[in-house]
């Protein structure tokens, strides 16, 4: 069942702790591996797309991953009722599919195998 993607569920606040951009980096090495990668955004998780990575934990290097996932197509699947409503949010126009909590729901279960962090 190769055509199951792996989803990389993030819920950390990247702005207190490095799991978020750890969980960002694993999922880069899965898709590097030619994998079907579904990145998830959820809570305070959303702060991965904030233009300004000063504030971030690894914030250089959440931007390098950023625009790697940006470079190769890869959408963030942001949980709807968490999106900023700064302007500067998603400032790189990375793609993005809000969905609801159900949706993530559906996309765990689907999964061929999920990290979460």
């Amino acid at each position: 069942m190769a055509d199951e993607p792996v989803v990389v569920l993030i819920s950390q606040d990247p702005r207190a702790t490095g799991r978020a951009f750890e969980a960002m980096r694993i999922g880069v090495g899965i898709v590097a591996g030619e994998n079907d990668v579904t990145f998830v955004l959820s809570g305070p998780a959303v702060h991965l797309l904030d233009a300004d990575t000063d504030d971030l934990v690894d914030g250089d290097d959440v931007a390098k991953f950023r625009a790697n996932l940006k470079r190769l197509g890869v959408p963030f699947h942001v949980e709807a009722g968490t999106v900023p409503e700064d302007a500067d949010w998603n400032a790189d126009g990375h793609e993005i599919v809000r969905v609801t909590r159900e949706k993530i729901a559906d996309l765990v279960r689907a999964a061929r195998r999920v990290i979460a962090f």
